[in-house]
């Protein structure tokens, strides 16, 4: 009797939504949710603190957590990986409740960092190769809206317990994750397709029947990949061959200048919109609006990505930033003001998460999270870049128009970016053509 040998990767892009994807997203959301939360309470607590005790140090550390791990997990798994984000970025932002001094904090948020850059690449990953075709940009972008509910997650729970317990809570409420660790290594699968391309043929089998039960598994059935997602070194080096070498560049563009834009949002809208003229509590409920938009841009983003494809989304959420940022300079009507704040959101941190989804969907399995966690890691220089330019323009008293303006020019750079990047088929001309590529 011969063997029957099936694709995993039709099986995946053609399954039926079930209870399993459900899973496997909502433990993916779980996680990231932390991982913004961890991420966000430096804002929340540093105002508490005599001193920065270490804002930049977590960003830092994010860059190469992502750049490591992101190549790490191509070689071992997302699921091993994703764990050990878990104990970095919970364990040691709990450990961070107990520091005593400015140098220990930043080293544990150094550390910490890395876990939160390190699991965002792979919790993209994992969950946009369990996606089925129709909606893995809604998949994923809807998980991905756990991190900004983390944030504000962070702002409402710093305002209810720090007044009563101190800065300290907020870290220690951070260590939830690490308590639940064995339920996630329970539970959460590890990538099929990177079973796959380890041969457990076993392992699959079994994930197969829980993620679509209308296929008959027989025990001496086998499953293979597609043909793009041979084996390939896992480094930064595979990311420029195959074709690839432009748009992972354009990708790069495109990760920092929105990362840029967001961070200077997300740190300095207060005081731009003080600086405009508007009250503490009036700057603070504009945070709020922002991040309401946030999620609303994400998710909606990721259903209009699956109808009209990613590229033609994030081109209009850029113009889209750039045009409603500059506005907000110009606009005195408050009400006005939080429809352009909402909207600044949606574009700028949906366009990030979609980003996300595009750079998943676009490297092949063998160096799908290096790609992501090497975009992430270009991302977070203007994550830290964005903040001290923004913060250097306000200190040189200029017209508050002028910095919104150059708030909002990042995001439309990413809006061109995105234009330049090539489609597959292009791709696949440039690798057929390239000398070293045909002969490998």
């Amino acid at each position: 009797m011969s063997t029957k040998t099936v694709n995993v990767n039709d099986v995946i892009d053609h399954a039926k939504f079930k209870p399993f994807h459900f899973k496997v997203a909502a433990w993916c959301l779980l996680i990231i949710l932390f991982d913004g939360y961890d991420l966000a309470i430096n804002g929340v607590v540093l105002p508490l603190l005599m001193n920065d005790w270490g804002l930049s140090t977590a960003l830092a550390g994010m860059m190469f957590g992502a750049m490591i791990f992101g190549s790490l997990a191509d070689k071992i798994g997302r699921k091993k990986v994703i764990m050990i984000c878990i104990v970095l970025f919970s364990g040691l932002t709990f450990a961070g409740g107990f520091a005593s001094n400015p140098t220990e904090f930043g080293i544990l948020r150094f550390l910490a960092g890395l876990g939160i850059g390190g699991v965002m690449p792979n919790l993209v990953a994992l969950t946009s190769e369990y996606a089925p075709k129709t909606m893995r940009s809604t998949l994923v972008t809807t998980m991905f809206s756990g991190y900004a509910v983390g944030g504000v997650m962070a702002a409402l729970l710093g305002a209810a317990f720090t007044p009563s317990f101190g800065w300290q809570i907020m870290f220690f409420i951070a260590g939830i994750p690490v308590f639940l660790l064995p339920l996630i290594w329970k539970f959460l699968p590890e990538s099929l397709t990177f079973i796959v391309q380890q041969n457990r043929q076993a392992e699959a089998r079994k994930i197969v029947r829980h993620l679509e039960p209308s296929i008959n598994v027989q025990d001496d059935m086998t499953f293979e990949l597609h043909q793009v997602d041979t084996p390939e070194s896992a480094s930064v080096v595979s990311l420029f061959k195959r074709g690839r070498a432009t748009n992972t560049l354009l990708f790069w563009i495109a990760f920092f200048t929105c990362l840029l834009t967001m961070y200077a949002l997300s740190s300095w809208l207060p005081k731009l919109m003080m600086a405009a003229g508007y009250s503490m509590d009036n700057s603070l409920m504009f945070m709020m609006v922002m991040n309401i938009g946030a999620v609303i841009g994400i998710v909606g983003g990721g259903i209009l990505a699956d109808r009209f494809h990613l590229k033609p989304v994030l081109m209009c959420l850029g113009a889209m930033g750039a045009i409603v940022m500059s506005l907000m300079g110009f606009q005195s009507n408050q009400f006005l003001l939080y429809i352009l704040v909402f909207l600044a959101g949606a574009a700028s941190i949906g366009s990030q998460m979609l980003l996300y989804s595009y750079v998943a969907q676009y490297y092949p399995l063998a160096v799908r999270s290096t790609g992501i966690g090497w975009s992430s890691a270009i991302g977070r220089m203007g994550a830290i870049i964005g903040p001290i330019l923004i913060g250097g323009l306000l200190g040189m008293s200029l017209p508050a128009y002028f910095n919104f303006i150059a708030v909002g020019l990042p995001v439309l750079i990413t809006a061109i970016a995105v234009a330049l990047i090539m489609n597959e088929d292009e791709s696949e001309k440039i690798s057929a053509n390239d000398p070293v590529v045909a002969n490998a």
